[in-house]
């Protein structure tokens, strides 16, 4: 019996020699005055710590790229020049469709000719298109969505306080009213009797502060605010470049607006890494409406089904080659789809967009040229 006392005794000792043991390695400072019960709590605390995974969109961006930061896309670095913080918020990385469509419709004009004069007023168009009214639209869309952010990505700028509401509400309007500004002064440029470039901005304004603001909020809606957005990043870009340096006819806006379905599911492809936040905010994306795993398959149909039709209207005009030309750059979309996007919507959401999009726009190039002659 005291035998078995003394090894019941050692036991229990050498028990709480490893239990202080473990808990001082785990603990900093380690504090000899705290019982052992507490000690052995916080220890079983600390192991809990170390074996839950952390919640990747809601880790803080501290060790994000500066490269990132700049391009206003996740995984950016914190930081805490202002100016650089206001270029996050206009997101540079959304400028080069609205400057593509711009292309577009300069060369669906037939009109714009490799000198001085042109160049210039495509690069101000472009400015216009881009930095200035997109820069607008994302700067307003990240300040009514700073509730959703605070959920999804609470370290972006205006959720982690790194610039105020005043100073974000100025940069709105400094962009919008230099977008404007720049509209106007094409159409003297162009010699315009009607301001079409200048009511074009204010036309594609409109329906940035629709998607975006209450009481509207056309992005609470899928279907309606994808289709908004689409339309925003191909036909008025392309509308403000045939615009400038021809004519805006009735059978462009019908084929742009066509092409905007297309832009319908680009912009779906954005919804699968903010379900959670959509779902808290009441938002009916098609992720959220539909669920992922059908979502995925209405967003490749709407960009693959949209290609393929315009490619069927190029052939009914009478040009089988550039039709021909599209359907071979609809090919490699459909392989980055399967490859990356099918199998992980919200995990290859971006890389998916950096190997098929080049293609797209590539199309819709074809498609301005085929319309020019």
């Amino acid at each position: 019996m005291a035998s078995l006392l003394n090894t019941s005794l050692s036991l229990k000792a050498s028990n709480v020699h490893e239990k202080r043991v473990r808990a001082r390695s785990l603990l900093s400072p380690p504090s000899v005055s705290v019982s052992r019960r507490r000690l052995t709590i916080r220890a079983a605390e600390t192991d809990a710590n170390e074996v839950k995974p952390p919640a990747p969109d809601k880790a803080p961006a501290s060790g994000g790229s500066s490269f990132n930061q700049l391009l206003g896309i996740k995984g950016a670095a914190q930081e805490t020049n202002k100016w650089k913080i206001r270029l996050q918020l206009t997101k540079p990385v959304t400028w080069p469709p609205l400057v593509w469509g711009v292309v577009c419709g300069a060369a669906a004009s037939g009109n714009f000719h490799w000198n001085l004069e042109d160049v210039a007023k495509s690069i101000v168009c472009m400015l216009m298109s881009g930095p200035f009214l997109t820069g607008y639209t994302q700067t307003m869309n990240d300040y009514y969505d700073r509730e959703i952010d605070a959920i999804n990505e609470p370290y972006r700028p205006i959720p982690s306080g790194a610039i105020s509401e005043n100073e974000v509400i100025t940069q709105i309007w400094m962009l919008l009213l230099g977008g404007l500004g720049l509209g106007a002064l094409l159409d003297v440029w162009a010699g315009h009797d009607f301001p079409i470039v200048f009511y074009l901005a204010v036309g594609g304004s409109l329906l940035s502060y629709l998607y975006s603001a209450p009481p509207l909020k056309l992005k609470q809606n899928g279907w309606i605010g994808n289709f908004a957005l689409g339309a925003s990043y191909i036909s008025l870009p392309w509308w403000a470049g045939q615009a400038l340096f021809g004519t805006l006819t009735p059978d462009i806006i019908v084929l742009t607006l066509l092409y905007s379905i297309a832009g319908l599911g680009i912009a779906i492809v954005n919804d699968f890494k903010s379900i959670e936040g959509d779902k808290a905010m009441g938002l009916q994306s098609i992720p959220v409406v539909f669920g992922a795993d059908t979502a995925k398959w209405i967003c490749v149909g709407a960009i693959d089904i949209t290609q393929i039709s315009v490619a069927g209207y190029l052939l009914g005009a009478g040009k089988p080659y550039y039709a021909l030309a599209l359907l071979a750059l609809i090919i490699p979309q459909v392989v980055f789809q399967f490859q990356y996007f099918l199998k992980n919507p919200a995990k290859y959401d971006v890389k998916y967009q950096a190997s098929a999009q080049p293609f797209l726009v590539l199309g819709l190039l074809v498609t301005a040229l085929a319309t020019s002659h």
